[in-house]
């Protein structure tokens, strides 16, 4: 177990190991290139001295707008060595958003990564505190800093130094490290402010018995604007492993195959994206099909097994391990062995089809305003289903409704400059209300059943949770996403975005011409299709929970789009509006139809 008091805690660590591998980077012909320990400590100081000289202060906010690049650690360490606070923003969000961010933080500086992110700053608006803008990328760019210039000293500073290093050590436990934005779906962006305390506490115990080391290689392109990546990014760094910074998703699949991750962390659609991939490329052949289908019947019978972390040894099993467990490893690289979920629930389907095929996921919870870990499964603590045992450093109970609230030294202080949000968020004697709704088993395992807010409540009282249904939808290769509908209506229904790949396949195969996907959608075999993926999930829900009605579109959701937040939640409010004449007309004749 670790012992961190603070964030800076883990960049002395990290920082300390002279010229072994902490990062490997991409450089501009897609080349991965290696950084030191000594080099990481380096660049850090040349940027906070950068920071010092311009009169950054302690408190002061320092705004980061960038994609997962090797500038993002280096620049999120030099603002917390000197004390200052670190503004991660999502680099999808509009010249609007950033705006306002900026402007509530109180930023003084802020950096980016390309031009696109540059001018989104120069179409902010008014911004009457900031000071400076640095870009990352080569250029010239108006009224800014080059970061490649900044870094022009660093060689000549990867000695230690006495007065940087003991600047950073006087940062203290209280200090405010972070302010996080929300995504802003229901209303306002409210800024999580999270304090070092906060976040070392977590560290302390979040992975410490997952059994990483300075052997491991983990692709760090879950967006490190959100709480999760960053805090396993922290994690990975304290135990000695690599991280490659990878910037665009869809560069991930060659990446795996350069980088070959032993630790890999993802959010549940990325692994439902995987086993989609793999079952629609089972489809194109019966014969490869059969072949899988038999391999994760066999997978079943050994489930329980591979979910206690065994190795089965059955010949049956050897076989299928040959012909298909070991080709699914392939597409993680083939080093893999820890597996890690969070951001979202996972889902049943998706955890048990990986553990037939040989692999335990560990699946996590926690949200911004908890540092973010509640709970996580462990080598040691292992249940299906649950997403773990609390950690030792927080303590749950639930409220009458249901409601998971927790306390202990990684619950963050409050919303910044929002007293009344703060309040509404705790109990009347300090306890957190997370929103969610779960329940403990009686071996301690937590499970999440929903969020609070999503919870449908039908007119005739029947309270539906969404994400389980939606996640049993989305456990069909055909299925992109899910989103259940019904509040306040007599009955549920759904609006499913296809798998399109997957779709144009059967399409094919079935005879359907058409590739306009607005007609593909409309299509009476295809709306047949779905129907039946529908009428299979009804026959595992109760009768009150029933799907009535299917509405196909002809949309991918996406982050971009905006249907999606960076861990890939729904935004159920923006697809409510995007599509309610969709929705108005499944409950047209509500009053007088039961179907």
């Amino acid at each position: 177990m670790f012992d961190f008091r603070t964030v800076n805690d883990v960049f002395a660590l990290a920082s300390g190991r002279g010229d072994l591998v902490a990062m490997q980077a991409q450089d501009a012909n897609g080349e991965w290139t290696t950084i030191s320990s000594k080099e990481l400590y380096g660049r850090v100081r040349a940027l906070a001295e950068v920071l010092t000289k311009w009169g950054t202060r302690q408190g002061d906010a320092v705004a980061l707008l960038s994609e997962n690049r090797w500038e993002w650690p280096v620049t999120d360490f030099a603002t917390l060595a000197i004390g200052a606070v670190v503004v991660p923003l999502y680099p999808t969000l509009t010249a609007e958003q950033v705006g306002y961010m900026l402007r509530d933080s109180g930023a003084k500086v802020v950096v980016v990564s390309s031009v696109e992110q540059y001018e989104k700053v120069q179409a902010a608006g008014n911004l009457p505190v900031l000071e400076h803008v640095v870009v990352m990328d080569a250029g010239e760019y108006p009224n800014a800093e080059s970061f490649q210039k900044l870094m022009g000293g660093a060689e000549e500073k990867q000695e230690h130094d006495a007065g940087f290093d003991g600047r950073a050590a006087q940062v203290g436990p209280g200090d405010l490290m972070t302010i996080i934005y929300t995504s802003g779906t229901t209303g306002e962006p409210k800024g999580v402010m999270l304090t070092h305390g906060n976040l070392a506490t977590n560290l302390n115990h979040s992975t410490t018995t997952l059994g990483m080391s300075n052997e491991d290689v983990a692709i760090s392109f879950l967006p490190l604007s959100h709480i999760t990546a960053r805090h396993v990014d922290y994690a990975l760094m304290a135990h000695g492993a690599q991280l490659a910074y990878l910037p665009r998703f869809d560069l991930l699949p060659v990446a795996m195959k350069t980088v070959r991750p032993t630790v890999f962390v993802a959010v549940p659609r990325v692994y439902e994206k995987i086993k989609q991939g793999v079952t629609g490329k089972s489809a194109a052949s019966p014969v490869k099909m059969r072949i899988l289908n038999w391999a994760l019947h066999t997978g079943k019978k050994n489930r329980e097994a591979v979910l206690l972390g065994q190795e089965p040894q059955g010949m049956l099993y050897k076989l299928a391990h040959k012909l298909v467990y070991s080709k699914i490893r392939e597409a993680f690289g083939g080093r893999a062995k820890i597996f890690i979920s969070g951001g979202a629930p996972l889902g049943m389907d998706t955890a048990g089809w990986f553990a037939d095929v040989g692999i335990r996921i560990y699946e996590g919870y926690g949200l911004s305003e908890t540092s973010p870990v509640i709970a996580c499964n462990t080598p040691d603590a292992h249940r299906i289903g649950s997403v773990g045992k609390p950690l030792p450093n927080v303590q749950c109970r639930f409220a009458e409704d249901g409601e998971l609230e927790v306390k202990g030294p990684s619950i963050f202080p409050g919303y910044w400059k929002k007293e009344k949000e703060t309040e509404e968020s705790f109990s009347n004697d300090g306890w957190f209300k997370t929103g969610d709704i779960g329940q403990v088993d009686g071996d301690g395992y937590l499970s999440i059943t929903d969020r609070k807010k999503e919870l449908l409540k039908t007119s005739g009282g029947k309270l539906i949770a969404p994400q389980p249904i939606e996640n049993k939808l989305k456990a069909n290769s055909l299925v992109a996403e899910a989103a259940l509908v019904g509040d306040k209506h007599k009955f549920a229904c759904v609006l499913i975005a296809p798998n399109f790949a997957a779709l144009s396949s059967w399409a094919q195969g079935q005879g359907v011409a058409t590739t306009d996907r607005k007609m593909l959608v409309k299509d009476p075999k295809v709306v047949a299709l779905y129907q039946g993926i529908v009428t299979q999930v009804n026959g595992t829900l109760a009768h009150f929970e029933d799907i009535k009605r299917v509405s196909l579109v002809p949309d991918e959701w996406s982050i971009e789009a905006g249907e999606l937040t960076p861990s890939m939640k729904l935004k159920r409010r923006v697809i409510e509006k995007k599509y309610a004449a969709e929705i108005a007309e499944f409950y047209k004749d509500e009053a007088t139809s039961s179907k």
